[in-house]
């Protein structure tokens, strides 16, 4: 989930060159899709209510805060404006929901039953989670490097002046891989709720913290350190709260981070890697 998270960042970054501090709040509304849902409908109907709902903000996001400000000198303005939409959704789900985490109840056997694998005690959720990211992970990759429209992510990110002569529509790209980002974030986060049973209006900040910092570890823009270093940062998590370091569990992304950067400040892989390979 931390990959996925990360992922989105890494999109939207590779393409526009700039970072979009919403995404880290439609990642939390994804969780409260569940919530929603669970006492009108199966569980199972929330996954296409997330999934609409982030790619409807991912495009709400590009219109308002990224749209009206493309040049290059307008960096730090677009980026305040997404932060500024991800507080405003902040602010909507407390004045609804209130700040404490909402339960997200199901009675279907799935979303709580165990198994064992060589005395090992898993969650049915917790495998579909894997599987589900995993998944993700291969169609996205899929979709960047071996379709058309990922050939035009790839020339955008690499120069969207020659992609303009090129022909290539860069507002349908750039809203096309909002659109996806969001969406991800969106699902990302229903997953989280339903392997946690609690949606919070608080999670998107910790999450969305701990995507950048593992972005820093990966390198900025490329999609292989996202995912990489994502994976790496939950197995590290897990480790110490297996080893009984719970309290020193928030630290290991940070920890993590500090030593990346002191030995290798450009982070674990070349800075723009996947995004900006010639299509």
């Amino acid at each position: 989930m931390y990959s996925l998270v990360a992922i989105g960042f890494t999109l939207i970054l590779g393409v526009l060159d700039k970072l979009n501090f919403a995404h880290q709040e439609v990642f939390m509304l994804g969780g409260f899709a569940g919530v929603v849902i669970a006492p009108f409908a199966s569980l199972w109907w929330s996954f296409p209510l997330a999934i609409a709902l982030g790619g409807a903000l991912g495009l709400l996001t590009e219109f308002v805060a990224f749209r009206r400000f493309k040049s290059q000198d307008a960096k730090i303005a677009a980026s305040l404006s997404s932060l500024a939409i991800g507080l405003i959704l902040v602010d909507a789900v407390q004045r609804h929901w209130g700040g404490e985490p909402v339960a997200v109840r199901s009675n279907e056997p799935f979303f709580t039953a165990r198994f064992s694998i060589a005395g090992i005690e898993l969650l049915y959720i917790q495998v579909f989670i894997f599987a589900v990211t995993l998944a993700l992970m291969a169609a996205l990759h899929f979709v960047i490097m071996h379709t058309g429209f990922g050939r035009r992510i790839r020339a955008v990110a690499e120069s969207p002046d020659d992609a303009t002569l090129h022909g290539i529509n860069v507002r349908r790209v750039s809203q096309g891989v909002f659109v996806i980002s969001s969406a991800l974030a969106a699902l990302t986060g229903l997953l989280l709720a339903q392997r946690t049973g609690y949606a919070s209006s608080e999670i998107g900040l910790t999450f969305g913290l701990k995507a950048l910092a593992i972005m820093a570890i990966g390198g900025i823009g490329d999609m292989r350190g996202a995912v990489l270093g994502g994976l790496a940062i939950g197995v590290l998590e897990a480790l110490t709260y297996h080893f009984g370091l719970g309290r020193l569990g928030e630290m290991t992304v940070w920890a993590a981070m500090y030593a990346v950067l002191i030995l290798r400040p450009a982070g674990l892989f070349s800075a723009r890697g996947h995004l900006e390979q010639r299509a």
